[in-house]
């Protein structure tokens, strides 16, 4: 995934960011929710609230803790997404998206401007990731995410945000060279699902390696890329947070 589509943890010497504003101004509009960009979020609504949520990629229960509220206040922006935060918290939801880094920013600002929907009640938003399981031999090709806030760092596969008039497949193999250099191409897809962590719509396509060398290329966000043996996947991602057709695609037994 590439700094410009998922949020992202930016070296410490990174330069400073612009603030952002969305508003409900009229003038330079965000897709069909009539929003503009020029300094702060103003007003937060429930659909705002979700997409910093999911640009972040907390869970309903993470992404409370982190702002100190209740896990029921985010459940109900999913439910309303144009209910408008009471002051207090809305002075908290600035004080988070001022706290984050560039590439966080720029996936709030992707995910705020989409015209999609809340998919259901729990879920960070009706978006749309494609994730690359790309394959040599019998290894996989895997990434280690940054972490916020103090937590360790995960292994995943490559992934990327399925923009609007876009293919997943071609999601897929983009993300994957820009986050780690190596080409592939998609062999079948293995299904989709909402994503029982971030509460994201993640479509699974099986990749097969074609060239290149692995290598982190977006080290804002990843700390490392490795080939891992898929009889060790598990070690890497743990087995309840794989998506059961890659274990069948893999023949690793759950």
């Amino acid at each position: 995934m590439s700094t410009s589509q998922r949020p992202t943890t930016c070296a410490n010497h990174a330069p400073p960011v612009q603030r952002q504003r969305i508003t409900s101004a009229s003038t330079v509009q965000f897709a069909s929710h009539g929003r503009r960009l020029s300094g702060l979020v103003e007003p937060w609504t429930g659909r705002t609230a979700c997409a910093l949520q999911a640009a972040m990629r907390l869970s309903n229960d993470a992404f409370a803790a982190h702002l100190g509220i209740a896990v029921r206040t985010v459940a109900t922006w999913h439910q309303k997404p144009d209910l408008t935060p009471r002051a207090e918290v809305q002075q908290l939801l600035d004080t988070a998206l001022d706290a984050v880094p560039a590439g966080v920013r720029a996936r709030f600002t992707t995910l705020a401007s989409s015209p999609v929907a809340v998919a259901e009640p729990g879920a960070a938003h009706a978006l749309t990731v494609a994730i690359a399981v790309v394959v040599r031999d019998s290894a996989v090709l895997v990434v280690q995410r940054r972490a916020e806030d103090g937590a360790a760092h995960s292994w995943q596969f490559p992934a990327g945000m399925v923009k609007p008039g876009t293919e997943a497949d071609t999601t897929a193999v983009r993300e994957t060279y820009a986050e780690t250099g190596v080409h592939c191409r998609v062999a079948r897809n293995l299904g989709s699902r909402l994503h029982p962590i971030t509460k994201v719509m993640c479509e699974y396509l099986l990749c097969d390696y074609l060239t290149g060398e692995a290598e982190n290329r977006d080290a804002a966000e990843n700390v490392s890329v490795a080939w891992a043996p898929a009889d060790r996947l598990t070690r890497f991602i743990p087995t309840d947070r794989i998506y059961p057709p890659i274990l069948t695609a893999l023949e690793i037994s759950p």
